[in-house]
C-alpha cells in the first residue's frame, strides 16, 4: 500500500488512527500499541500476504537474539558470538533477497557458465527493517538494554517508516511507545501532522510524477544504445535530480506526518540537500538517517578518521561503496557510491588545504560559497546519471550525449517543460523546507539535526501558523493532489 494511494489516505490511516484512538481511551495505552503493530503487518500484507512471515519472523529471531544477548550472566564471548551470529542471519536474509541473483549473474558473466538461480521478489523495505535490526543488536551488546515484543516489534514494523524510511533508532522511538499519553487526540498533532502528510503527498504527486515525464524518455534512449540530443539530456538528468529529491522527501515527509498524527517524532532524512555548499555537506542533509547509520555503524567502527589521511580515504571509499550497493543490487549503484566516496575524499583534501591555508570553509566569501554551491549541485547530477540508468553502457550514453554532440544539439524545452523544472528547481533552491516552515512546533527529532543542519533553519522567514486560511490551503491543495492521482 503506497502512501499516495486512495486507499491509504482515505482508508488505511484515518481508520487506524480512530481506532488506536478509541482502544487506547477503552483497553488501555498497551492495547493500543497493539492494534498499531496489526495494523502495520495489515499495511504490509496488502503488498503481498506472502512475505508477512519473513517480516514476522525477522523480528522474533532479532528479538530473541537481543533478549539473549542482554542476559547479564552470559560471558563476554558468549554475548559475541550471539551478536555474530545475529549480524549474520541478517546479513544472510538480505544477501539471498537482494543481492545473490547479482552475484550469480557476474559469475555467470565471468566463468561463462549459466546457473539454475532464479532472482527473488524483493521484499518491500528489507533493507530499513534488516539494518534498524542489526544496529539494534550492536547497542544491545554495547548497552545490555532489553524491550517488550511489543514494543519491539512496532519499533521495526512502524508503518510510516517500514517501507521507505527514515531508518529510525530504538533510542529514538522506543521511549515514546512508553508514553502512555499519545493515544489522546491532540490537535496540534493532528494539524502538524496532516499538514506534513499533504507537504509530501504535493511533492511526489504534483512535482516528482511531473518532472518524471520529463526524465524518462532521455534514460529510456540511453537504454535503447542511443544518445539523445545534448539539451534532451541535461533537461533529463536535472528533471530527474529533482524527480528524486522531491520523490524520496515527499516519502519521508508522509511518513514523518503519519507518525506525528499518531504523537511520535520521527527522525528528518532531508534539509533542503541542493542547498549543500559542499559534499559533506550535502551528505549532512541527504537521507540523513542512512548517513547517520553510515557513519556510526560503518566508517567509525572501520577507524574514521582517527587513523592518518591515508586510511581516512580508505574508509570513506568502503562506507561509500556499500552505500551505493545499499540502495541497489547493480554496478551502477556500486559506481554510485564510489563517485561520492572520490568526491568525499577531493573535499576532505581541499579542507585541509584551505586550513593550511588559514581559510575556513564557513568564512568564505559569499560569491565562493555560492559557486561552491553550484559545483556541489552539478556533481550530484553527474551522480545521478548512474544512480538512474539501467546499466553501465546506457549511462555513458548519457554522459556522451552531455558532453559531446554526437545527436545535435536538440531544441529547447515547452514551455510547460521549462516551467516544470524552474518551479521544481526555485522551491529545492530557494523556499523553506518542511522542518524551517514549521520548526517552532518541532516537527522532527531536534538531535538528529546538526549545526550544519540547523544554520538554515534558524534563517527561515516563513513560518506555519495554524489557521483557518492554512486549513483551507491544505484542504485544497489535499484536494488538487488527489484529483490527479485519481487521474493518473
Amino acid at each position: 500500500m503506497l502512501f499516495n494511494s486512495v486507499d491509504y489516505i482515505f482508508f488505511f490511516l484515518p481508520v487506524t488512527l480512530s481506532v488506536y484512538i478509541f482502544t487506547g481511551k477503552s483497553l488501555g495505552h498497551v492495547a493500543s500499541l497493539c492494534v498499531l503493530v496489526i495494523a502495520s503487518f495489515f499495511f504490509y500484507g496488502w503488498w503481498d500476504s506472502s512475505y508477512l512471515w519473513l517480516l514476522a519472523g525477522s523480528i522474533f529471531v532479532n528479538y530473541l537474539t537481543g533478549y539473549l544477548i542482554s542476559l547479564r550472566f552470559l560471558e563476554k564471548g558468549q554475548r559475541r558470538c550471539l551478536l555474530a551470529i545475529g549480524i549474520i542471519i541478517n546479513l544472510a536474509l538480505i544477501f539471498y533477497f537482494k543481492y545473490a541473483y547479482f552475484l550469480i549473474e557476474n559469475l555467470s558473466f565471468i566463468t561463462g557458465k549459466k546457473y539454475a538461480f532464479s532472482s527473488a521478489v524483493l521484499p518491500l523495505g528489507i533493507s530499513f527493517f534488516t539494518f534498524q535490526q542489526i544496529a539494534y543488536l550492536i547497542d544491545v551488546y554495547h548497552e545490555k538494554i532489553n524491550h517488550s515484543l511489543i514494543k519491539y516489534s512496532l519499533f521495526i514494523c512502524f508503518f510510516p517508516q517500514l517501507i521507505a524510511g527514515p531508518i529510525v533508532h530504538h533510542r529514538d522511538v522506543l521511549p515514546q511507545f512508553t508514553n502512555n499519553t499519545k493515544t489522546r487526540l491532540i490537535s496540534q498533532d493532528l494539524a502538524v501532522g496532516l499538514t506534513i502528510f499533504v507537504i509530501g503527498l504535493v511533492k511526489k504527486v504534483l512535482i516528482a510524477d511531473s518532472v518524471a515525464k520529463i526524465a524518462n524518455p532521455a534514460f529510456a534512449t540511453a537504454a535503447a544504445g542511443e544518445s539523445p540530443a545534448l539539451i534532451v539530456a541535461w533537461s533529463a538528468t536535472l528533471a530527474y535530480t529533482l524527480q528524486l529529491y522531491f520523490d524520496f522527501s515527499g516519502y519521508s515527509d508522509m511518513a514523518i506526518g503519519a507518525a506525528r498524527l499518531f504523537g511520535i517524532r520521527l527522525p528528518a532524512n532531508f534539509n533542503s540537500p541542493y542547498k549543500a555548499t559542499d559534499i559533506s555537506d550535502f551528505w549532512r542533509r541527504w537521507h540523513i538517517t542512512l548517513s547517520n547509520f553510515l557513519r556510526d555503524y560503518l566508517y567509525i567502527p572501520l577507524g574514521g578518521n582517527q587513523k592518518g589521511e591515508s586510511r581516512r580515504a580508505v574508509n570513506l571509499m568502503i562506507t561509500m561503496l556499500l552505500g551505493g550497493l545499499w540502495h541497489g543490487a547493480g554496478w551502477t549503484f556500486i559506481l554510485w557510491g564510489g563517485l561520492h566516496g572520490v568526491y568525499l575524499v577531493i573535499n576532505q583534501n581541499w579542507r585541509r588545504l584551505l586550513k593550511v591555508l588559514g581559510q575556513s570553509p564557513r568564512n568564505l566569501p559569499m560569491w565562493r560559497r555560492r559557486l561552491s554551491g553550484l559545483l556541489t549541485f552539478l556533481a550530484v547530477m553527474a551522480g545521478w546519471v548512474l544512480f538512474r540508468s539501467e546499466n553501465i553502457a546506457a549511462a555513458g550514453n548519457m554522459f556522451r550525449a552531455m558532453v559531446v554532440i554526437d545527436s545535435g544539439i536538440g531544441e529547447l524545452p515547452a514551455v510547460k517543460t521549462l516551467a516544470q523544472i524552474l518551479i521544481a528547481l526555485g522551491i529545492a533552491w530557494f523556499l523553506p523546507n518542511t522542518q524551517e516552515w514549521l520548526k517552532r512546533y518541532e516537527p522532527v527529532l531536534k538531535h538528529h539535526m546538526t549545526e550544519s543542519n540547523t544554520s538554515e533553519i534558524s534563517k527561515a522567514v516563513w513560518s506555519w501558523k495554524p489557521s483557518s486560511s492554512v486549513g483551507f490551503t491544505i484542504g485544497a491543495v489535499l484536494f488538487i493532489a488527489v484529483r490527479q492521482l485519481l487521474q493518473a
